[in-house]
């Protein structure tokens, strides 16, 4: 056993890591928790910096050739965990460095634009319908969390690494939607038209704001398009992943190919 110390520096580094966004981008590194979630960052590429496993929680085996691998009670394990039923296995890995222009999209395109989302588990889920929709990417406007927070990479269940997500402005996310002749595409109660009565095939970006607030002045003013989600019951509106997956697949069902 590498470490048994609640007071292990390494240890209390890592806590800080999973508890401070500022300590995460000094250091430029995040933390990976799950077998599942590590098992998909390696099959897209990443490369973890260490390795950390408790013998007395894993129950699947993970080899990383060539990176750094402690093992630790369980103890230490459940102080650096952020899961209530932790499987012993978490990874340091380098932040992932992403670009607007390092994208490949594919034809016709199809990204999700999400606006000052706050909380990580919706912001997790909507990775996770990206990536099982088929979106090319995400772009995380004003993000009020961000993308690479530990309860994020949770929530999405590793999709993180499988689409990518990008924080930009919402001017700059514009203008680069513009520049690939993307239609915009604003959910919002407000609208007239229903979403699935729009012609989703061509080139699209789909915008999505926040529960309480909804989209801002700014995207509400440029979008191509405005759509609502019908609702015949008593609350005024749904959980924005909820939203996103409603018309991410519509896209997906207007996009495939009759059989």
């Amino acid at each position: 056993m590498d470490i048994t110390s609640l007071q292990n520096p390494r240890i209390k580094h890592i806590v800080k890591l999973r508890e401070d966004k500022r300590q995460r981008q000094k250091d430029g590194l995040i933390l990976v928790e799950g077998f599942d979630e590590l098992t998909l960052a390696l099959s897209c590429g990443m490369l973890p910096q260490t390795l950390l496993s408790a013998p007395e929680l894993v129950s699947q085996t993970l080899s990383v050739p060539h990176v750094e691998h402690l093992t630790v009670s369980r103890a230490v394990f459940q102080k650096i965990s952020y899961r209530e039923n932790p499987d012993g296995w978490l990874g340091l890995f380098p932040t992932p460095k992403r670009s607007l222009e390092d994208l490949n999209l594919s034809t016709p395109p199809l990204v999700v634009v999400t606006e000052s989302v706050e909380k990580p588990g919706n912001l997790g889920a909507i990775l996770r319908t990206a990536d099982a929709a088929g979106a090319d990417a995400l772009l995380v406007c004003d993000p009020r969390v961000d993308v690479w927070n530990p309860n994020v990479i949770r929530a999405s269940r590793g999709a993180v690494f499988a689409v990518p997500a990008i924080e930009v402005d919402s001017q700059t996310a514009l203008s680069w939607l513009r520049s690939r002749e993307m239609r915009v595409l604003a959910a919002t109660p407000s609208a007239q038209v229903v979403y699935s009565a729009i012609d989703m095939t061509g080139p699209l970006a789909i915008v999505v704001g926040t529960e309480d607030e909804g989209l801002t002045d700014f995207w509400m003013s440029h979008a191509d398009l405005q759509v609502c989600i019908p609702m015949f019951g008593k609350v005024n509106s749904l959980n924005v992943s909820v939203s996103t997956a409603l018309i991410l697949y519509e896209a997906v069902r207007q996009r495939r190919k009759p059989e």
